[in-house]
């Protein structure tokens, strides 16, 4: 059975919500799914004054959690047009993984979420890429077979790169209809690609 990780950080629980979105998305692909997040690095009583959503079931991921899987959706919030610090600090502790290219092969996919329409959601996406095209991995994203991704009949998130949310300045915005289908439809992708990949290789 194909395993899959979705990896996720959410400061507010938007990209929570997408992370959960995606494993449903997997899971109807047939493959084995578990959703773990990355550590959070605020302080605790910061966070709390920033209205954190502390009370996230997953667990908290560690690097060697990450060759077990045969693919990898990674999900986590912009900041300044590029991914969340949590993330980054956590992907910058796999060069031991790079080293004995233990994600080479593996596919890896990638979702966010800003608080503007225009707020740097694909250029976290592609800046997030280079990280998994280090590791040799086989990137994929949000193909326009999801057609609910065009048109401009409401404001939305999602584009080829991935799938993605909008949650306005407050936060008061969330996951949409179209954007949490999106997530599914994106990993549902990425399992079907990790499939194939590993039934070539057993082949």
């Amino acid at each position: 059975m194909t395993k899959i990780l979705v990896l996720y950080y959410s400061s507010w629980g938007h990209i929570e919500q997408m992370a959960e979105a995606a494993a449903e998305g997997a899971r109807s692909e047939g493959a084995s799914v578990d959703i773990k997040r990355v550590p959070e690095l605020v302080p605790e009583d910061v966070a709390k004054a920033s209205y954190y959503k502390l009370d996230q079931k997953a667990p908290v991921a560690t690097v060697d959690d990450l060759p077990k899987y045969d693919g990898i959706i990674f999900a986590a919030p912009t900041r300044f047009g590029m991914m969340a610090a949590q993330m980054k600090n956590f992907l910058d502790q796999t060069g031991g993984l790079w080293y004995t290219n233990a994600l080479e092969g593996k596919v890896g996919t990638v979702m966010t979420s800003t608080a503007a329409q225009h707020g740097g959601q694909e250029a976290t996406i592609l800046s997030f890429h280079t990280v998994l095209l280090h590791h040799g991995m086989v990137v994929t994203g949000l193909p326009y077979s999801y057609a609910a991704q065009n048109g401009s009949e409401e404001v939305k998130g999602c584009s080829p790169y991935g799938a993605s949310t909008i949650s306005n300045s407050d936060g008061s915005r969330q996951p949409s209809k179209i954007e949490l289908d999106g997530a599914r439809y994106q990993a549902a992708y990425a399992a079907r690609v990790a499939t194939a990949l590993a039934a070539a290789k057993s082949g």
